[in-house]
């Protein structure tokens, strides 16, 4: 555990005496205050509406939601926008290693395979958990001047740090392959965001079961909203190696499922 701690202490620093930790920071604030900014306008402006007709015609005021209106959706642009920066925090982790040629040290210090990739994937955390607590201050704004549900945040954040530890896991795989920094993140990228809007295009949605964000952003439903919870298994399956679909009944059909998710 000592050479785990090591390791993300070191790749911390590496990252905050660099200005992408900055970067990603200011870039991770600019987009969610845009977002916070644009639903918390539109609240404000049909709740002002609401109230002149409510008052036009002397009825009762219909009673607005800030955990639907504003939380909800402000939480679910934070994953989208997790989507483009999560690989740009995972891109130095190897790739960077074997470009400097510090790799061969690093392989055959006294640590483990386990507690290096541990290490660095708990590092890219921390950093991606500091850009999440950003947004806690818009939501302290909330409970200075209104009157939210405070209970769905926990389940809403807890679902943010589910799908940005999938993204960078999947950076950090990436970052492995034997390739440039700028090309790990590109490459993640791809997969990524090909993926997202791939599933919300009218022919392929029978299809999103096949995409690799649908399994990811399976975190965000489950603690978002109440769902089945055997959609919980049904995205860890693409790990695991089984197959769940009604469509694909026959052993076959199973491992062709398979490989074509592969």
């Amino acid at each position: 555990m000592r050479n785990v701690i090591t390791i993300v202490r070191k790749e911390l620093n590496s990252y905050f005496r660099s200005p992408i930790a900055y970067l990603l920071l200011f870039l991770f604030a600019a987009a969610t205050g845009g977002v916070f900014y644009l639903y918390i306008k539109t609240f404000i402006f049909q709740s002002l509406t609401q109230a002149q007709y409510a008052q036009m015609y002397e009825q009762q005021m219909p009673p607005m939601n800030v955990n639907e209106m504003v939380i909800r959706p402000v939480l679910g642009w934070t994953g989208s926008i997790c989507l483009f920066l999560a690989p740009m925090i995972t891109m130095r982790l190897f790739a960077e290693e074997r470009k400097t040629g510090t790799i061969e040290l690093l392989l055959t210090s006294p640590v483990t395979d386990v507690q290096l990739v541990l290490g660095k994937f708990l590092a890219s955390l921390l950093l991606y958990m500091t850009m999440l607590s950003l947004t806690v201050l818009y939501f302290i704004v909330l409970f200075r001047y209104g009157n939210p549900d405070f209970l769905p945040l926990i389940p809403g954040y807890l679902g943010q740090l589910l799908l940005g530890g999938s993204f960078l896991s999947l950076g950090l795989m990436f970052s492995c392959f034997n390739i440039k920094p700028a090309a790990c993140t590109i490459l993640a990228l791809s997969v990524l965001f090909v993926n997202a809007i791939l599933q919300e295009i009218p022919f392929f949605r029978e299809l999103k079961h096949w995409f690799l964000t649908y399994h990811l952003n399976i975190w965000l439903f489950i603690f978002a909203s109440p769902v089945p919870w055997w959609k919980l298994g049904e995205s860890l399956s693409l790990l695991l190696g089984f197959n769940r679909s009604e469509e694909h009944t026959s052993e076959l059909q199973s491992r062709l499922h398979l490989v074509c998710r592969l």
